[in-house]
């Protein structure tokens, strides 16, 4: 059911069946390790390139989810996802070995969430009995598309962020065990003209504040309805310019219910400078350690809100600014 401008209500509560994660070397030494169905030791994965790395990431971890769900992958009707890498081919590519029908989706950062709102609003009208959806990224392959490649060795400033290596995927179901996806408020393209592509938590807070207000109006509900409200990588930077910006807009959400999956994958002392980011930044942190809390019972509801910087190299090298998007699903657990 619409409701407001942006927002879905899910009259029958799709539910998140199994999920399944996986990273590398470096989320490995990190502070959610144990949260991962699967870690590498190293960042090629056997592979000649690091995009043809991040392919295997996601094919991982959509086999992992839709065998801890029980299924086979031709029960699956369709898969939505996405990555950074242009024209998003390690995705394109993982669904080529695959075989699921499949809908591909540029969301930058936001993709996770992108594809779960999608998911589930397909699974909720009837569309399909069971859906996948999944977000990929890869340090080395990121970076050598939108700043430097990592041999170059060059030196960031204390705003950059750290892209994640790793896959995470879901399988969503009508119904099952499991926690429910029970709304989804899409987001619009917020550009506060900001330009400089190693600051993206100040470029995307705006877009976060922005999806997660309209959320609460449109659902007609208060911050404290959520145990947490989540955001994908905004990195100290942003989560920073966010309660800002919610202390403005008088939205009273506190620095410990509101946290980001790019502060909390990795320990202090990894050299993240601002935080880690990435579609696999998120897809990550929620799919493994927030849902097995989650399912733990360490808390009921969660907004979680997936942040994503909708720029190119080409557009950078244009002169355009940086334009953002945040899209928001709230994931409830009964009992």
């Amino acid at each position: 059911m619409l409701k407001g401008h942006r927002t879905w209500v899910f009259d029958h509560k799709p539910v998140i069946l199994s999920t399944g994660t996986v990273g590398g070397p470096f989320e490995a030494k990190g502070a959610l390790a144990e949260d991962f169905d699967l870690l590498h030791e190293d960042t090629w994965l056997l592979q000649d390139s690091y995009e043809k790395a991040q392919r295997v990431l996601l094919e991982e971890a959509s086999k992992k989810a839709i065998e801890k769900a029980s299924l086979q992958k031709e029960q699956i009707k369709f898969f939505f996802g996405g990555d950074l890498i242009n024209q998003i081919t390690p995705t394109s590519f993982a669904m080529r070995t695959l075989g699921i029908p499949y809908f591909g989706l540029f969301g930058a950062c936001s993709t996770s969430m992108e594809g779960l709102a999608l998911a589930a609003y397909i699974v909720d009208t009837k569309g399909a009995d069971y859906i996948l959806t999944g977000a990929s990224s890869h340090n080395s392959a990121a970076e050598k598309q939108f700043r430097y490649p990592t041999e170059y060795g060059g030196q960031k400033p204390p705003t950059a962020q750290w892209t994640v290596t790793g896959a995470g995927a879901a399988v969503i179901g009508q119904s099952g065990k499991g926690p429910k996806v029970t709304s989804a408020t899409i987001g619009r393209v917020i550009d506060m003209g900001l330009t400089d592509p190693f600051n993206m938590g100040g470029a995307m807070a705006p877009a976060a504040v922005d999806t997660i207000e309209s959320h609460l109006n449109e659902r007609q509900i208060d911050p404290s309805y959520y145990d947490y409200i989540v955001t994908g990588d905004l990195g100290t930077i942003g989560q920073d310019v966010s309660l800002a910006l919610f202390e403005k807009h008088g939205i009273p959400i506190s620095k410990e219910q509101f946290k980001d999956c790019g502060l909390m994958i990795y320990r202090q002392g990894q050299p993240v400078l601002a935080g880690a980011s990435g579609p696999g930044c998120s897809a990550t942190v929620v799919y493994g350690h927030l849902l097995n809390a989650m399912k733990r019972g360490e808390f009921k509801r969660m907004l979680v809100v997936a942040t994503g910087a909708l720029l190119s190299p080409l557009s950078f090298q244009q002169n355009e600014t940086i334009p953002c998007i945040a899209h928001a699903v709230s994931i409830e657990m009964d009992g």
